[in-house]
């Protein structure tokens, strides 16, 4: 049996981290601590492990060897309760995911029914309150092919945010976006930033790092190579390695 979860404790610890896919080892080691309430944004080049590590964290990734620690869970051992954590832990992809099938409202509502075992009724009104959340409280009886990307994204967002996760993780949100609709998804994550939500972020959008993140970590090879306040590793960073990659991106 899973143990309660903890509030004097990260919201994420991963000790020595690894994970392989075939002869390819694409994260050699890693250590890295999400506390509660922060936000942490992750950058660094394609390839770099940083998607895999997220992916790590709520075990969608099997790591090769390591610690992942949840609340003061540990969901590498095979006795954990791993839905029972997941519920907890709000995820939101690149692409959106959402049922083409199901209007916005069903999307919405499906997983909170099922996994969370709540009544229509109460499962809606949840929905339309994280609907207008992100703004889109007129779409609930739209289907995902009737809105923008963007739209979608949001939609992807409050869906996650209807299952009542304690934190949310985000894997490079806007990168399938098309840059006019960018910004209307990072204000929803900006938000639930100031919100007090406990978010991991893998990023390329520096000016949000900058903006929201309380610490920023660029990880290359596999590795964490810097990590600190946003002002510092985008402002100054210590290793050539980040200021290569920065010099690009700026």
């Amino acid at each position: 049996m899973a143990a309660t979860p903890r509030t004097d404790v990260p919201a994420i610890e991963v000790r020595d981290l690894h994970k392989s896919f075939g002869d390819n080892e694409v994260l050699k080691g890693i250590d890295f601590h999400v506390d509660q309430g922060e936000v942490v944004c992750v950058i660094g080049p394609s390839g770099s492990g940083k998607s895999t590590l997220l992916r790590c964290v709520n075990r969608l990734e099997e790591p090769t060897s390591g610690t992942i620690i949840v609340e003061g869970v540990d969901i590498t051992d095979e006795d954990t309760d791993l839905d029972k954590v997941r519920t907890r832990i709000g995820m939101v992809f690149q692409q959106f995911n959402l049922f083409p099938h199901l209007n916005v409202l069903r999307n919405l509502t499906l997983a909170q029914i099922r996994a969370k075992k709540r009544g229509r009724a109460e499962a809606e009104e949840i929905a339309r309150r994280n609907l207008a959340k992100v703004g889109l409280a007129e779409k609930a009886d739209a289907f995902p092919s009737q809105l923008s990307g963007g739209q979608q994204q949001r939609v992807a967002i409050a869906r996650a945010l209807s299952m009542d996760p304690d934190m949310m993780l985000f894997d490079e949100p806007t990168s399938a976006l098309d840059p006019e609709l960018v910004g209307d998804v990072l204000d929803v994550m900006k938000q639930l930033a100031r919100d007090g939500m406990t978010m991991m972020v893998v990023t390329h959008e520096m000016g949000f790092a900058r903006e929201v993140g309380d610490r920023v970590v660029f990880m290359d090879g596999g590795v964490v190579v810097e990590q600190g306040k946003p002002e510092d590793v985008l402002g100054n960073p210590q290793h050539e390695r980040t200021q290569g990659f920065l010099s690009k991106v700026l």
